[in-house]
């Protein structure tokens, strides 16, 4: 018997149909004789809603009550999806994060977890019982309750997996696994069977939305096996793990988008020194500097900074992740330059090279790294497997 911790988020349990179905997922993991603790998200769509109502009353509302409101969406979800086990005959309990014992600092509306009392789980995992729990919040030491920050269910789930010594934290999505590139943009993709967490932490920061940087780098810390899985379908999913049986030169291409290359002039030393250490410098003269800043960030600064930034343009940021691509940059911007695809500039960290085009060669550079080093390298590696094997 294993204890598992599985993850929905709000488009697995978007509707009342879809929560019956989650509820089915559990008892089939159930009945292969494991304890299964949950963590649930709000469904689909009503975080937005309750931040657009907190909006209505104040364009920037007070931190506190923000989380106090955001936090409903879960307890929502949670309870419904422990009536669909009850009614079908299993016995199952719901807990906000507070009632869990997740203690977190009091940084509202983006939260960290400090630790978590298991003492209560525990109790009734032992007593049979599926343990619901809410994702996405938690509460600090003077009792307020907390949010951390989007995609913040996922971090739940692993943190309660590394608090309860679970044998496998599983993410459940809508997706069925993780891809060598995003499939809405690029064509041939491949769902990976392994990932390692080095590799994983490096996709999910370039931008793979299939699960949060924070989550992933938890799990890594904590060594807790995760497997993506798909809330619609059956399959293995992907192991993200210390050691892949099957390691890839390259893993993936991740993407990055809606960017804005933004002009700074007049900008004094300090403020300049504060948005270098903020976000990637792209050029930089003695009169003015470019930055590059996500769109919505812009509408910020522009509030703070107003005629001395401008946006420029658009740009997209596509990123090579794996052991050996550190090598192929050079490389890669004279594929997409053959192109005729602008590369405004590279970067070269430990496990992936980026590269900064303008966001209208978005899907055409994308093709071409993915065909040309992930496609390409991922089946030389396999071709090396068979001569060994």
């Amino acid at each position: 018997m294993a204890l598992i911790v599985q993850k929905y988020g709000g488009t697995s349990v978007g509707s009342v149909e879809r929560i019956q179905s989650v509820s089915e997922r559990i008892i089939s993991t159930l009945q292969q004789g494991h304890d299964v603790v949950v963590a649930v998200s709000a469904m689909a769509g009503e975080t937005n809603r309750l931040l657009h109502l907190a909006n209505q009353i104040s364009e920037v509302p007070e931190p506190r009550e923000l989380d106090m409101l955001l936090s409903a969406g879960e307890q929502v979800s949670i309870a419904l999806l422990a009536m669909s086990l009850n009614q079908k005959g299993i016995k199952a309990i719901s807990l906000t994060a507070d009632q869990a014992g997740i203690h977190t600092n009091n940084s509202f509306n983006d939260a960290t977890i400090k630790h978590i009392e298991t003492n209560l789980i525990t109790q009734w995992v032992d007593k049979g019982y599926v343990v619901i729990v809410a994702g996405f919040q938690g509460r600090d030491d003077q009792g307020n309750i907390t949010t951390l920050g989007r995609g913040g269910s996922d971090t739940t789930a692993v943190a309660l997996a590394a608090a309860l010594d679970a044998d496998e934290c599983q993410i459940f999505t809508d997706v069925d696994g993780v891809y060598t590139s995003d499939p809405r943009f690029v064509s041939n993709t491949r769902r990976l069977e392994e990932v390692s967490f080095s590799d994983m932490h490096a996709l999910a920061k370039s931008g793979a939305k299939v699960l949060q940087e924070h989550s992933v780098a938890h799990a890594w810390n904590s060594s807790v096996a995760l497997r993506v899985l798909s809330s619609f379908e059956d399959g293995e999913g992907t192991l993200i793990c210390e050691n892949p049986k099957q390691p890839l030169a390259v893993t993936g291409l991740a993407l990055k988008q809606d960017l804005s290359l933004v002009e700074c002039e007049n900008i004094s030393s300090e403020e300049q020194a504060e948005l270098y250490k903020q976000y990637r410098v792209l050029n930089e003269r003695c009169d003015c500097f470019q930055i590059v800043v996500p769109k919505a960030t812009f509408l910020q600064l522009k509030l703070a900074f107003n005629t001395k930034i401008r946006n420029i343009s658009s740009l997209s940021i596509l990123t090579l992740v794996g052991d050996n691509v550190e090598g192929m940059a050079e490389s890669a911007c004279n594929q997409l330059l053959a192109n005729d695809i602008d590369v405004h500039q590279y970067d070269i960290e430990p496990k992936s090279v980026s590269v900064i085009v303008n966001q209208a060669d978005l899907h055409r550079a994308a093709e071409i790294l993915h065909k040309t080093f992930v496609i390409t390298e991922q089946s030389q590696d396999n071709d090396l497997l068979v001569a060994v094997s």
